[in-house]
């Protein structure tokens, strides 16, 4: 397995996966213990909703191999609804309660809206990233507005990674702005709004794709973080196994 690669779904507790991914009978307490014999890294997709309790944190780091990474999204009272402003409390929280994780922390996503747009708030991002360089950040953006030179730059300053979307409604991004980059295969919510248990959706173009790309970059000993959520296939980890598969053959 490349050291460099980093590779997983965004979130593990599904019950459609129950019986299919999870064996019959795996209660949901230990479902993330089941995954980290399947993958070594995940993206913490219930963060984004609130920063999680000190004690849940705990029994992640536990529940895990000692090289496992996990990869949590800002809550969205960070990014939606403070923008950034006035939000230190909010983000000093979600960072201690995160550094609980310790070797185990990878990367952290701030996931924007299409509202955060460019000319409103190129400054505010920039200085939040400028008082932030401490932390390994991926900044996703879902407003093509941003997709410029300038925006480009200003992550390269403070070594923080364009989020690459694999989204129906934005281009495909390819820029690295940081000694690592970060993949997230989105689909199209309105394709598969629920039943995640099977594969509804053929995306081998966008895996070949990926796999390609990707394959380029662990050349050059880039750290590759790579997630799917449900709705890219419509079965996350049967995505992510594909991808892993795809990978392998191209070694």
């Amino acid at each position: 397995m490349n050291k460099h690669l980093f590779i997983g779904t965004s979130g593990w507790s599904y019950k459609d996966w129950s019986g299919i991914f999870y064996p019959e009978g795996v209660k949901a307490s230990g479902y993330l213990s089941v995954y980290a014999g399947h993958f070594k890294s995940i993206e913490i997709d219930s963060t984004f909703y609130g920063a999680p309790r000190p004690e849940s944190v705990e029994r992640w780091f536990l529940q895990v191999p000692d090289e496992f990474v996990f990869c949590p999204k800002t809550p969205q009272i960070i990014t939606h609804e403070k923008r950034l402003v006035n939000c230190e409390p909010e983000w000093q929280l979600f960072l201690q309660t995160m550094s609980i994780l310790k070797h185990k922390l990878g990367p952290i996503v701030l996931q924007f809206d299409y509202d955060f747009s460019f000319k409103k708030y190129f400054t505010t991002l920039q200085t939040f990233l400028q008082k932030n360089q401490g932390y390994k950040i991926g900044v996703e953006i879902r407003n093509k507005d941003w997709f410029k030179p300038e925006f480009y730059h200003m992550l390269r300053e403070s070594n923080t990674a364009l989020v690459l979307n694999d989204i129906y409604y934005l281009p495909r991004q390819t820029e690295v702005t940081a000694d690592f980059t970060y993949i997230r295969l989105l689909g199209d919510r309105r394709q598969i709004p629920d039943d995640f248990s099977r594969v509804r959706v053929d995306r081998t173009e966008g895996l070949d794709y990926w796999a390609t790309w990707i394959t380029a970059q662990l050349e050059k000993e880039l750290d590759v973080y790579v997630y799917s959520n449900n709705r890219y296939q419509g079965h996350a980890p049967a995505t992510i196994h594909t991808l892993q598969e795809k990978l392998d053959n191209a070694c």
